[in-house]
């Protein structure tokens, strides 16, 4: 890290060890002036999830395999995207202590840190599934981090992300309106949106900010005045010390542009949107650009705890020791944690056979499952958000 410029790590420090909690690397210089290398299996879980949630969606796992491939260990965990509950095995190792140990404070950092956006942005998703949310965050964060913010927000079901960076991770185009700066530096909001009419590729849709100077409802008839047809949505930034009764200027919003004609563009808000903004406005509203909300997540409280040692079942107090299996009712999503020998359930409530979440990933060091499209990590996302709403899991 000497020199760096940014003060993060970058992959060779991580790969070093240099961002591990000292005790691993003192826990790993006296078993290894002992001679001692037990072979050990350990297991990732949450004792629960924030803000009293009762489901996590998992997320992260690709840069744990990224960072364990090669090593001499066995790795199993659910796919990114999979929901997952307290107490259960999300992802195990297998292998000699000493030989994977030392990363066990970056391979819980990345999955701490992405399941908690992803669980976040879940829950900001299951409120509008049929209307686009987008991860608006990356200002919230440290630069150097915000295209994993992103990924694991869209993994949670986020329809888009802004930066540039993540967009070409994720495959997507980024997804933007326009800033208050640029409003403020043209002079005049009429003539902001011409040029930007005028100046940016037609594939981008022209969403107005209208709030920089004007009244959002005489803001949302100047750009219709200026762009006309054109004009597919307006966006409300509307700061708190502003905004009153935030759904009463969005419904006036709507009358007078409805009342000229232009009911068919959009309105789209962002600025200090949480979940329960988006549950009590999703009626009068047709896009949501989250931020603070996303980016700034509690993480998962994951810990990382051998459960056997050379082949036997041991744990620290609290743990329950021995390999397990976690299975999953596609119809109800109930889940059964069970020692990982036992025979397929089936579920006491739906009758129906249970399915194993824990797949192994790598075997021996050798990757044996291709990394998955971040596209279908969301979908399964996206599936179990619309089962939950289904079985009115809470």
């Amino acid at each position: 890290m000497k020199g760096n410029p940014f003060f993060y790590a970058d992959e060779d420090d991580i790969r070093k060890g240099l961002v591990a909690d000292v005790y691993f690397l003192r826990g790993k210089k006296i078993m290894e002036s002992l001679g001692l290398n037990p072979l050990v299996y350990g297991e990732v879980t949450a004792s629960g999830i924030p803000e009293n949630g009762s489901f996590g969606i998992f997320c992260g796992l690709e840069e744990v395999l990224r960072l364990l491939e090669g090593l001499p260990v066995t790795v199993k965990a659910m796919p990114e995207g999979s929901l997952f509950y307290p107490g259960e095995p999300v992802l195990s190792i297998e292998g000699a202590y000493n030989d994977f140990g030392i990363f066990e404070t970056a391979f819980l950092g990345f999955l701490c840190f992405s399941s908690g956006i992803a669980t976040k942005s879940a829950r900001m998703k299951l409120n509008c599934l049929d209307k686009p949310v987008y991860s608006f965050g990356a200002r919230r964060t440290h630069p150097s981090i915000a295209p994993a913010v992103e990924r694991a927000a869209y993994i949670g079901g986020c329809d888009g992300v802004a930066t540039i960076a993540a967009a070409e991770i994720l495959g997507l185009k980024p997804v933007g309106t326009m800033a208050h700066a640029y409003i403020i530096a043209i002079g005049d909001p009429k003539e902001a949106y011409i040029n930007y009419d005028r100046f940016i590729d037609e594939d981008i849709p022209r969403v107005a900010l209208i709030d920089t100077f004007e009244d959002e409802k005489f803001g949302a008839l100047t750009a219709a005045e200026a762009l006309g047809e054109r004009l597919y949505a307006v966006r409300l930034d509307t700061p708190g010390s502003r905004r009153g009764n935030f759904r009463k200027i969005i419904e006036e919003v709507r009358w007078e542009l409805n009342l000229r004609g232009y009911s068919n563009v959009k309105i789209f808000i962002s600025g200090g949107i949480d979940e329960n903004t988006v549950k009590e406005l999703y009626e009068i509203v047709d896009a949501f650009g989250i931020g603070t909300a996303i980016s700034n997540a509690r993480v998962i409280d994951f810990s990382f705890d051998i459960v056997e040692k050379e082949g036997k079942p041991i744990a620290k107090r609290g743990k329950k020791s021995g390999r397990k299996q976690v299975y999953e009712c596609k119809d109800c999503l109930k889940h059964r944690v069970l020692p990982e020998e036992s025979e397929i359930p089936t579920c006491p409530e739906c009758l129906s056979k249970m399915e194993p979440l824990l797949l192994t990933y790598i075997d021996g060091g050798l990757r044996i499952v291709k990394e998955e499209k971040p596209q279908f990590s969301r979908d399964r996302t996206i599936k179990y958000l619309r089962k939950i709403k289904e079985v009115s899991l809470d």
